[in-house]
């Protein structure tokens, strides 16, 4: 992609970097702003230059204000604004009108900007657990990221699952822990926590010149120099001696830096032993170590007091990968089992192969995110989806700043950049038709939650049908299905605040109202225990009837998904008729025996069979398969399981028996608490069934001053007496029709 051009200046002249400004003993240093060049005139800045990073972090960590000071320090944008709109403006990443109105970010957002001869592409990402598929996306196709940490919160549970998704997709990353200006702000308890919880190998780089309300600044430790932020907006950065009074905690951290990059780099290890650091060694062996994801480097700051925020893009730049040096692969199409290494350079020699990854609707269609990974790919090409082979001219390629776009005849290997006008999915992968490549799409976690919903006025069924299906297609947790007793249309997804965000968007953008029922939980079966089955399908109703025997095993498995196992020799099952047994197999896995949920975790091994020469044919070994899983499921001891969640609350240390006694009554477990500062913090796991409700009991609890989240853990086995229950009222239904 053509990149912006970073041009800065201070008066007339023309600099990089930052200007020096002599003040005996103080150096000061004057940020200015950088501006675009004209959109398609930019020159090309080598890929060693680029980095594609996401911001991310547990809610309210202040990722959205970090991105705002971003792109103000870099002069992508000349005002800064605030979350929550209280200027009626709103931070420039939450461009949706609800978002602004919440107060938190829902969807992703794109932007690029520059920093010291870098192009830097960044993604803001939702922190809230119900929109995790944001996340996981955004990770999915970036090179590096920064993870916030609030210096008070510290490690909290979505952070948890963002450390997951950061692993999932070896993601290195720079740990900023933010919002040392609050009350009860401990940023060094926050880096213990780093190492303890997360598991990571993790070092401060910086540490705070005070804190809370007495936050004046940092000190780099590498440097041995203390950075006050002055000036308007924090634009003026001086530079002297750190305070004596922390000269002791300086060689400290100093010292648990070099110890924690000793133990996993020989090279600098030696260099440590010999004596023989300089800041260069030390750098190279920082940099080595996170893109190889056994060192993290840990900055400070406070986004809102605009403190650290210069320093950070620092980190960004000299120690996060560029496209070049994350090894991607794609798989061959015509042999799956084959793995094709990528290679990302600014030819156009190369195959294009670009990897969708979110999809929104806008003003002039769907916009389609693609990340290129290799080639070229210009306005007006065609391309190919290498799902269905369709081939598609591109009419329009734009970069994104949050919503706003800018038109680019380019984009190359290593860049991010949105299409219109191109029908696909979320996760197709689209190449030049020069090789049938594709690239392994995201993960996708499973909804937790279900409700009927239907619109409120009959005339609204086409917008209704509109709405859903585009939710459909840019999410893929948002799943929609008929209810074949109710004939109701049930949606499922990752929580309540989910659901309720798409029928505000319907509302508003469809002028579609909607009802909906009670929340259902994404209740599960599973077996507990090996069970063998042998059976006959035979149906004779006058010339050729149905015959189909399969013997084999059920048995429970790791993992969710339901999987199909032919251990079978000989031909007393042809070949040609084991897809079927598959087939019957898995839609008998729809609805389970005790209460017609869906089952997971279940293996069904085929042995052996019989066939006959007239009657046997695939529908008659599909129902063979179905009546074998339902005679062998009831002698595997079959549970129901149900979705658990992390439960994090926060109260005031007075309330912390009460709240113990409402996660009790909720069936739940406390499995640990932290107190400090007035305020308990205590983590339990709870089942979702048991948490409607609990933010108003929560408030009236705490008289409206305590606070939580929670995201999905598990699918775990219901008690024996709510299975009970579960069992009698589905063979109530079923009795009453």
């Amino acid at each position: 992609m053509a990149v912006l051009g970073a041009r800065f200046f201070v008066g007339s002249a023309l600099f990089l970097g930052r200007q020096t400004q002599r003040k005996a003993p103080t150096h000061v240093f004057m940020f200015t702003r950088c501006f675009a060049a004209a959109a398609g005139e930019d020159p090309i800045i080598p890929l060693e230059r680029i980095r594609n990073i996401g911001i991310s972090a547990h809610i309210d960590s202040g990722k959205t204000t970090l991105t705002e000071r971003i792109l103000f320090f870099t002069g992508k944008i000349k005002e800064m604004h605030e979350v929550k709109g209280k200027d009626e403006v709103g931070a420039t990443m939450d461009s949706m009108e609800l978002e602004r109105e919440k107060g938190i970010t829902i969807q992703s957002a794109a932007t690029y900007t520059s920093w010291k001869d870098h192009n830097v592409n960044i993604i803001d990402t939702p922190g809230h657990v119900d929109f995790t598929i944001e996340v996981e996306r955004a990770l999915r196709v970036l090179d590096g990221a920064v993870l916030v940490l609030c210096s008070v919160g510290g490690v909290q549970s979505q952070t948890l699952t963002v450390n997951r998704q950061m692993r999932r997709y070896n993601v290195p990353c720079i740990a900023f822990i933010n919002k040392l200006d609050r009350p009860g702000a401990n940023p060094m308890r926050v880096v213990d926590q780093l190492n303890q919880k997360l598991r990571h190998n993790a070092a401060t780089l910086h540490l705070p010149i005070g804190v809370e309300s007495n936050l004046k600044g940092v000190v780099e430790i590498l440097t041995n120099k203390a950075i006050y932020f002055e000036g308007e907006n924090g634009t003026v950065m001086r530079e002297e001696a750190p305070p004596e009074s922390m000269k002791a905690a300086i060689e400290e951290a100093r010292s648990k830096l070099f110890e924690a990059l000793a133990n996993v780099d020989d090279e600098f290890a030696h260099h440590y032993l010999e004596g023989e650091l300089t800041n260069d060694i030390i750098n190279a062996a920082i940099r080595r170590n996170t893109l190889k994801r056994t060192f993290t480097p840990v900055m400070m700051g406070s986004a809102l007091k605009n403190t650290g925020v210069q320093l950070l893009l620092d980190g960004v730049c000299s120690y996060l990968p560029s496209p070049k040096e994350v090894p991607y692969e794609a798989i061959d199409a015509t042999n799956p089992e084959e793995r094709v290494p990528l290679v990302a350079d600014h030819t156009d020699t190369r195959p294009f192969v670009g990897l969708a990854f979110k999809l929104e609707r806008g003003q002039f269609g769907q916009l389609t995110y693609i990340r290129t990974y290799q080639g070229v790919l210009r306005r007006g090409d065609f391309i190919y989806n290498q799902r269905d082979g369709k081939k598609i001219k591109i009419p329009r390629v734009v970069r994104m700043h949050a919503d706003q776009m800018v038109d680019v005849k380019e984009v190359r290997a290593g860049e991010i950049c949105a299409m219109f006008g191109v029908d696909c999915n979320s996760g197709d992968t689209f190449t030049d038709g020069k090789a049938k490549l594709l690239m392994e799409s995201m993960y996708v976690p499973e909804p937790v939650l279900s409700v009927a919903m239907k619109p409120k006025l009959s005339k609204d069924q086409e917008a209704f049908a509109k709405a859903i299906a585009r939710f459909q297609k840019q999410d893929p947790t948002f799943r929609v299905h008929t209810d074949e007793e109710s004939k109701e249309t049930i949606v499922s997804g990752m929580g309540e605040l989910h659901l309720e965000i798409y029928q505000e968007i319907m509302l508003r953008e469809y002028n579609c109202p909607t009802v909906s029922g009670k929340p259902k939980v994404a209740y599960r079966e599973t077996l507990s225990n090996k069970a063998e089955f042998d059976y006959i399908h035979k149906k004779q109703s006058g010339g050729s009837g149905q015959y189909g025997r399969v013997i084999g095993y059920l048995q429970p498995h790791e993992g969710i998904a339901c999987s199909f196992t032919d251990v079978t020799v000989g031909q007393n099952i042809p070949k040609n008729f084991i897809p079927s047994i598959e087939k019957g197999f898995l839609e008998a896995c729809s609805r389970g025996p005790l209460t017609g949920h869906p089952m997971q975790g279940v293996e069904f091994v085929l042995q052996d069979g019989a066939t006959h020469v007239v009657d046997s044919n695939d529908l008659s070994f599909r129902l063979a398969a179905i009546g074998a899983v339902r005679q062998a499921v009831l002698k595997g001891g079959p549970v129901v399981l149900e979705p658990i969640m992390l439960v994090e609350v926060s109260v005031p240390d007075e309330y912390q028996g009460g709240l113990v006694g409402v996660i009790n009554k909720r069936k739940g477990s406390v499995t640990g608490s932290d107190s400090k500062d007035g305020y308990s913090t205590l983590q339990a796991q709870v089942p979702l069934n048991d948490m409607f409700g609990f933010s108003a009991e929560l408030r009236s609890t705490t008289q409206g001053k305590g606070e939580f989240t929670m995201e999905y853990l598990e699918h775990r086995p219901v008690l024996p007496a709510t299975q009970l229950e579960m069992v009698k009222a589905h063979e109530k239904t079923l009795a009453s029709k």
